[in-house]
């Protein structure tokens, strides 16, 4: 039986042995190497220094092509032209399945057309050589950003090849993205990369590890996705991670988002070992954007105002191109400037809203309800905690593709747009909470003119792209 428990340093070695002989490139790594690689990059490339020191929110974008040198020309350019702080490496689908021998076909495709025939960068096939060319080129931190389930054999490459942050987790890589693997298979095989980021801090080079905060982009309950996060850090803690950035993203109403945020940042040092270093990261909408790039440019806005406010560690940005899938380098770089420039513009402002310290609270007590329901589920083991709420039905995750979550619980915005919960289903959580988001949701019902129903779920879930930030019905109800 799995439990939240140090993977011993034989079995590491073991396991780091067996995934690594899975694709050639696995025979390059050498964990003695690839400590002196580290120990020789300078300061300003090593990532969770600049994270944890930074004064004021850094800028990071989403970025990843097939091909070496259109990486490294990509990234110089969102640094140059985008003023990226951070970069990343965002890794192609055929590797977050573990598909190496598709990633290399698509790899070789790409080099003898010049055409991105993946979506992104297929670091196990470039290997620990690729991986530093690309590290040594671009003249700031970059991370690993991708969707893995099984992420073993990419954090071992990557580790080795440089890279000193690594996005994902056990459950925020698997509950929005998967349905073949079960949790409790991810979370084993997320405990050998927190354990292999933990061995590496143990030698002096602290890997950034960054759980995936979103979840499924759309609608999430900002107390869902904290408790999520708090899980996900406790696990990595216990391997040796000492550099954890919790993330969160935005839903779109500015307290509501001001206060997530701050409770999250509060949570994560209050529920986190002291000897690991808590950052927070903002994640700009991640739900459906609107067509044209002049209202999308309205949603990074309202996402760099935030930001401004609550003043997380990092945001993730995103691109006036959203709408249309992958975007040129140019929107890439355009979203960057036009977060920066809010950011910029307010941050210096005092900026008082009121009810934020209110929603701070009701999302604090949420969090602990379900935090309180993980450690009884589980007593007093994360792990077990973790898959039997999961089971129960007493956590859960809105609009979740994976076997692992019910996904019973339905969120719907109450009427100032905040993430209410409309459905609970079996969600572990205090009657008076549960009522407060009643009458909120009732407060909306009243002003549409409509009862409570599963229809303003659907229509919150379009609002954004419609250009409004609640689904309120158009016409005739």
């Amino acid at each position: 039986m799995i439990r939240d428990e140090r993977i011993p340093s034989d079995e590491l070695q073991r396991i780091d042995e067996e995934i690594r002989s899975n694709w050639p490139t696995g025979a390059d790594v050498d964990f003695e190497e690839a400590i002196e690689y580290h120990e020789s990059l300078p300061e300003h490339k090593r990532f969770a220094d600049v994270l944890e020191s930074a004064d004021k929110p850094l800028l990071q974008p989403r970025a990843g092509v097939p091909r070496l040198d259109d990486q490294i020309e990509l990234l110089e350019y969102l640094h140059q032209e985008g003023q990226a702080d951070l970069l990343p490496t965002t890794i192609d689908s055929y590797t977050r399945d573990n598909e190496y021998e598709k990633a290399q076909q698509g790899l070789e495709k790409a080099r003898e057309t010049g055409d991105d025939t993946l979506n992104g960068f297929p670091a196990v096939n470039h290997g620990v050589e690729g991986c530093r060319k690309l590290i040594d080129a671009i003249d700031a931190p970059i991370e690993v950003r991708h969707g893995t389930p099984d992420a073993r054999l990419l954090a071992a490459i990557t580790f080795a090849g440089g890279f000193q942050s690594f996005e994902g987790g056990p459950i925020s890589y698997n509950i929005p993205y998967t349905k073949r693997h079960g949790l409790e298979e991810t979370i084993e095989r997320w405990q050998f990369v927190d354990r292999l980021a933990g061995a590496y801090t143990e030698r002096g080079i602290r890997i950034n590890r960054e759980p995936f905060g979103p979840l499924t982009g759309t609608l999430v309950p900002p107390s869902i996705a904290i408790a999520i996060m708090l899980v996900e850090g406790k696990l990595a803690a216990t391997q040796g991670v000492r550099s954890l950035t919790l993330g969160y993203g935005q839903v779109g109403n500015v307290v509501q988002d001001v206060a997530a945020l701050n409770a999250l940042k509060k949570l994560g040092n209050e529920y986190l070992p002291d000897e690991v270093v808590v950052t927070t990261v903002f994640h700009e909408w991640m739900g459906g954007f609107p067509p044209d790039e002049a209202r999308a440019n309205g949603v990074i806005s309202l996402g760099g105002m935030t930001a401004a406010i609550a003043q997380p560690d990092k945001v993730i940005t995103k691109s006036p191109q959203e709408f249309q899938g992958v975007p040129t380098k140019e929107a890439n770089a355009s979203g960057l400037r036009t977060t920066r420039q809010v950011i910029d513009m307010a941050i210096e402002q005092k900026i008082d809203i009121d009810g934020i310290a209110e929603e701070q609270d009701l999302i604090e007590r949420e969090t602990r309800c379900l935090m309180d329901t993980i450690f009884e589920h589980g007593d007093g083991d994360v792990v077990q905690g973790t898959l039997k709420a999961f089971d129960s039905g007493a956590l859960d995750v809105p609009f979740a593709p994976s076997d692992s979550a019910k996904g019973a619980v339905l969120p719907a915005r109450d009427d100032d747009g905040r993430v209410r919960i409309f459905e609970w289903a079996d969600l572990a959580m205090d009657d008076d909470i549960k009522e407060i988001h009643k009458a909120r949701l009732s407060q909306r019902a009243t002003t549409e003119g409509r009862d409570q129903s599963f229809r303003m779920v659907a229509d919150d879930v379009d609002a954004i792209s419609d250009g409004k930030l609640i689904g309120r019905p158009q016409g005739d109800v």
